[in-house]
């Protein structure tokens, strides 16, 4: 260890104390033990530009154990990024860019939200899979365009997550020889030593799972064992590798190795006697030595002149071959396609009636064709999800002969958690657009990577089939009743329940043009017909008067649908204009696209002073702000024939019918509140 490299590691200890200390809030701990693996990482092995962090083929890097991002948030800074002394004074405070997790949309230079333990490292398993097939895309002879290596720091929570053993158990199958997990194992959690319930051993899991693994016994002070490791373990190419590297929480502190460290600053007291330890004045805060800032700024160089080769490098590709450089060059800017929502399927009420989930496969075919960065798979319901396109070709690594790295088809196994977690992962890499799927219940499974999606404002497409009592027989265990209110509760998601072929052909425009929010596609199982009065301009609004049934001047009820029960609603107003009623039908596939339309546009669809009432084979809950009197499921459903459920629970047309009747009556007397307002 040199001089400068000591020094380099201590000031990065010193001052991620400094930064929790001034927030009185934070994990100085890992971020402190971390210090000699972090140093070595970011000045020896990862190719990146601080003056340019989007750079296409920089390494990536993912701090899985998000609590200690006050190591990263320093390294940073010290590399040049936009990350300022002042930021770090600023840690966790309100409108830093040092908020208390790494977050992608607030800080230069983080690649992935993280936090919830699990989610980075299934994240840098997307990441790589992305690398891959982007490689094997566009890499030609002497031009290895795409040639990135993915690095993760990950501590005993993340590997005891679920997620991140699906993602990892996968990374292993695929053989994805450019991911290299460098794993802080200190032995210590929030509530004390890892003793108390993971024994396992990591590193035979990981060998089991099909990666190379490595292991540096003293990561405090053994910085040619890190180097030789980290050099190793990129020289693999047909097997992920983890590093298990031995280290002493709070490396210093008065209360090193124990949970002391872990989640609270270390006090005036101890922050003093670790900076007289390392050699620091025990007086002065946030001090960084003018040799580290100089160590530091020369690696930020050589990452800018890296840049500088690969741009040369680009530039003949672009000579050699201007098609993939075009195409790649599209991708990299975010631009779709020319005319791609052309080849979207329009339908009339002659056209067969269809299950949306088939609706979807037509969809989802004609664009994965014209729309070649559209990569994805299911959860093991390839057969149900309808997601796989006739030509599709699956990713797997040579070795296994099912597939290759061009390949577009993603399977992801029964893994719904990490397959999210993966697709996020994909899409902060960029040069693709991912989609996952599996039945809706079952997102269920995946909300705490599906969530970060919309958190990081990543297009993650998740194409969910089976999306009611409507599935049937499989019963109340597969029949997702509070599911979707559970993802319309969720902020910056687009939640589509299409009701014909033109509300999938809009639900898959709007869901590839928001290239900040990730969408669910909320698809049947059961056939639907085409709709009088659906269109896909219409359905791109959210929620649009479909059809008025009856010969009154005025309107009586306001029936909305969502999916499945949208025609269903059709067939109740039918019945109502039987009996002398005038009936609007109003189809809401997305409410979310439709409450950000304009109050006149809002009201001239739900009209105000008109009873309405919502008809969805869901839970009723968030529909009281758009109609009077919801109809829908709050118990749990039943396994049965879908008719006989439907039956059993209120969603036929004569029981619609009736009810509304009652509604209708009760308005007679008594005023008719406006609703959906906004102020």
């Amino acid at each position: 260890m040199t001089n400068i490299d000591q020094l380099s590691i201590d000031t990065i200890r010193v001052l991620a104390a400094d930064m929790v200390q001034a927030a009185n809030s934070g994990h100085p701990g890992a971020p402190m033990g971390c210090a000699p693996m972090a140093h070595v990482l970011f000045t020896q092995f990862i190719n990146a530009n601080p003056k340019n962090s989007e750079w296409f083929n920089r390494d990536r890097f993912v701090l899985s154990n998000g609590h200690a991002c006050a190591l990263q948030y320093v390294l940073l800074h010290l590399l040049g990024y936009k990350v300022s002394m002042d930021d770090l004074k600023n840690f966790r405070q309100l409108n830093s860019v040092t908020p208390g997790h790494p977050e992608k949309t607030h800080t230069d230079g983080i690649e992935v939200t993280t936090g919830p333990l699990g989610q980075g490292i299934a994240n840098a398993v997307g990441m790589a899979v992305a690398e891959r097939h982007l490689a094997a895309t566009f890499n030609q002879p002497e031009f290895p365009i795409i040639d990135n290596t993915v690095f993760a720091i990950v501590g005993d929570g993340c590997l005891q997550e679920g997620v991140a053993s699906e993602a990892s158990s996968l990374a292993g199958h695929l053989e994805l020889g450019n991911l290299v997990v460098l794993y802080d194992s200190n032995g210590i959690q929030i509530d004390g030593s890892t003793n108390l319930g993971f024994t396992e051993d990591v590193l035979k899991r990981y060998e089991s799972y099909g990666w190379h693994t490595l292991e540096v016994a003293d990561g405090d002070n053994d910085l040619v064992g890190l180097t030789r490791a980290i050099e190793t373990a990129k020289a693999v190419k047909n097997k992920p590798s983890i590093i298990k590297i031995t280290t002493t929480i709070g490396y210093g502190a008065a209360k090193a190795g124990s949970a002391g460290v872990h989640g609270a600053p270390l006090g005036a007291d101890s922050l003093a006697a670790v900076k007289k330890l390392f050699g620091f004045n025990a007086d002065q805060k946030f001090v960084v030595p003018e040799d580290v800032y100089k160590y530091y700024g020369e690696r930020a160089a050589q990452g800018a002149q890296t840049e500088k080769v690969w741009n040369e490098l680009l530039a003949k590709y672009a000579q050699a071959h201007p098609k993939l450089y075009a195409e790649l060059s599209r991708r990299l800017e975010g631009r779709l396609p020319e005319g791609w929502e052309d080849v979207l399927p329009r339908y009339s009420p002659s056209d067969k009636a269809l299950a949306t989930r088939k609706l979807s496969e037509t969809a989802l075919s004609a664009l994965a064709a014209k729309i070649p960065e559209l990569m994805g798979g299911s959860a093991d319901l390839t057969g149900s999800n309808l997601t796989r396109w006739k030509d599709a070709v699956d990713f797997q690594p040579e070795s296994t002969e099912l597939g290759n790295y061009a390949g577009r088809y993603l399977r992801f196994g029964v893994r719904e958690h990490g397959m999210a977690a993966i697709g996020n992962g994909m899409a902060a890499y960029g040069g693709v657009i991912p989609f996952t799927s599996t039945f809706l219940n079952f997102i269920s499974y995946a909300a705490g990577a599906s969530r970060l999606s919309a958190l990081s404002k990543l297009r993650v497409l998740y194409i969910m089939t089976h999306d009611s009592i409507g599935l049937g027989e499989d019963g109340p265990t597969h029949q997702p009743i509070e599911t979707m209110a559970m993802l319309r509760a969720t902020p910056n998601y687009l939640n589509f329940r299409p009701a014909d072929g033109n509300e999938v052909s809009a639900a898959y425009i709007s869901a590839l043009q928001h290239s900040d929010r990730p969408s669910v596609l909320s698809l049947t199982r059961q056939n639907l017909p085409q709709l009088e009065g659906s269109s896909i301009e219409q359905a791109l609004k959210g929620g649009y008067s479909l059809h008025t049934y009856g010969s009154g001047s005025k309107l009586d009820l306001l029936i909305a649908g969502t999916g499945s029960e949208t025609s269903i609603a059709v067939d109740a107003a039918k019945l109502l204009a039987e009996q002398g009623l005038t009936v609007k039908v109003v189809s809401m596939p997305c409410l979310e696209l439709f409450s950000a339309q304009s109050d006149e546009y809002r009201h001239s669809v739900l009209t105000p002073g008109v009873p309405s009432i919502s008809v969805e084979a869901l839970s009723t809950f968030g529909w009281h702000k758009y109609v009077h009197c919801p109809i829908g499921i709050d118990t749990f459903g039943a396994s049965g024939p879908y008719l006989e459920l439907y039956e059993l629970f209120g969603l036929t047309p004569e029981a619609i019918s009736k009810k509304a009747l009652k509604i209708v009556d009760y308005y007679k007397s008594t005023p008719v509140p406006t609703l959906a307002l906004e102020f």
